[in-house]
């Protein structure tokens, strides 16, 4: 089994992306998944193409995309991309598109083929706060994870297709707020290949509890 895993470059004007950051210290074997991993850019569309780049090089059976989301305080493992551009701010070429499908003939929204339930009681059963979440945004990373979920529709049905969002490295809250939500970018690495685990090991999702009453 080979595993495809992507991660952000840096944007906002962030020192460092905690994404690919994690990425960058998966080992090249998780079980029995072989790991090929990706740098993408955070930009609207591109981010797209250099996806589907690497699934066509790589033929992975599964693709997992990993993105930041400052503010979040726990591994949140999403279960649906929207067909929706709606930037709070510029990407990092400038693109800041408002009220914009990404697919015309795509679907309103596409949810995770990957077996988020058991990823996210793997993680946390190695102490870990990870949870299921119910939206990837309306920028980039939503914009990865519909296009991942659109190309498995259309293109590459033999594939399995997640994303996760992980909150800001430690480094990065030194000058923000007191109270910003962080992770140790080692800790989220971890998660990460927890995640892994039980995609490699569950073809099913597992039967749990993962609403919430709001």
């Amino acid at each position: 089994m080979k595993i495809l895993i992507t991660g952000f470059d840096p944007f906002g004007g962030e020192p460092l992306n905690p994404a690919f950051e994690a990425v960058k210290l998966l080992p090249g074997v998780i079980g029995d998944a072989e790991i090929v991993i990706a740098e993408v850019p955070t930009v609207f569309r591109k981010c797209g193409d250099v996806l589907r780049a690497a699934i066509i090089e790589n033929k992975p059976d599964a693709v997992l995309c990993i993105g930041q989301a400052g503010g979040r305080s726990s591994i949140s493992v999403e279960k649906v991309a929207i067909n929706l551009h709606e930037a709070r701010i510029a990407d990092n070429e400038n693109n800041q598109p408002l009220g914009q499908v990404i697919k015309e003939d795509g679907c309103t929204a596409y949810f995770a083929t990957l077996p988020i339930k058991a990823m996210v009681k793997s993680i946390k059963e190695k102490g870990i706060p990870s949870s299921i979440s119910y939206t990837a945004g309306t920028y980039v990373c939503n914009d990865i994870m519909y296009h991942l979920l659109y190309m498995i529709d259309k293109e590459f049905p033999e594939i399995r297709g997640g994303f996760i969002h992980v909150p800001f490295d430690t480094a990065q809250v030194v000058d923000k707020p007191e109270g910003t939500p962080s992770m140790p970018v080692a800790t989220i690495s971890k998660a990460i290949e927890y995640a892994v685990e039980a995609v490699a090991l569950n073809k099913e999702d597992i039967a749990a509890s993962a609403g919430t009453t709001h």
